[in-house]
């Protein structure tokens, strides 16, 4: 298969660390620029220094996907410096567990804010631009949980449900301006998602079935890399995998 890769310009949320930071890597080795966004700006910049230093072309912009207005900036930033937006990765995500007796409300309202209202901003910053250019790929990161709902992960996978269906919608949208859109649902993957669940019993169970089953990140940049790579008239809808091991 031909590179399709080569030459694109890749806007990546969440990319400080886990999914967001291997998928990064393994574009730029592939000749893709990429912009990333992400709180943790220290971090940011560190891979973008050492994504250049290798010979890609990186730039690290300082973005709260649950901020409209800074998702815009980091798009914005990447047709500023590039030129244009081929693909955006909606990837910024949390996941802190609990069983809805607990009512922590606080930890629902985060997972709504970042899980789907960040998307959806993605979504908003890039699709202007892509409808004016007649392409694009938008790449929305949901989970196994978004088609298992279990108890303790409730609220969490409702928001990553809300994932796939806003995407389904977007697919049937956008079809005159020629844009592909993907979901990419892991199961358990080696990343700091657990250390954002707030209840210490639960933060253990899902810590140590991490600990077993999860498999490296960059499971996730190669499901991407599979999806991007296609010729422009292959639309890949969704990507849904887990570790071999893994039963849920």
């Amino acid at each position: 298969m031909s590179n399709n890769i080569a030459g694109k310009v890749v806007v990546i949320t969440g990319a400080s660390s886990g999914l967001g930071e291997t998928t990064a890597r393994l574009l730029s080795a592939q000749g893709a620029s990429v912009v990333l966004g992400a709180r943790r700006i220290e971090r940011l910049q560190s891979l973008t220094e050492e994504l250049n230093q290798n010979g890609g072309k990186a730039l690290a912009i300082p973005t709260d996907v649950t901020v409209p207005d800074q998702v815009k900036q980091l798009v914005d930033a990447a047709v500023q410096t590039y030129g244009r937006i081929d693909v955006i990765i909606n990837n910024a995500g949390l996941m802190p567990l609990s069983l809805l007796e607990r009512l922590k409300v606080d930890d629902w309202n985060q997972m709504i804010d970042v899980n789907i209202k960040g998307v959806l901003y993605g979504i908003a910053a890039a699709l202007p631009y892509m409808k004016k250019q007649k392409s694009g790929h938008v790449i929305n990161v949901s989970s196994v949980a978004g088609h298992k709902v279990r108890p303790g992960n409730v609220v969490y996978a409702a928001t990553k449900n809300a994932v796939r269906v806003l995407s389904e919608g977007l697919r049937q949208e956008v079809k005159p301006y020629n844009i592909r859109t993907t979901i990419v649902s892991p199961g358990a993957v080696a990343t700091e998602l657990p250390d954002s669940v707030t209840e210490p019993d639960v933060a253990e169970n899902i810590q140590n079935f991490y600990d077993e089953y999860a498999i490296p990140a960059d499971s996730f940049a190669r499901a991407v890399i599979f999806a991007m790579n296609q010729p422009d008239e292959v639309d890949i809808n969704e990507v849904l995998y887990r570790p071999t091991a893994q039963k849920l």
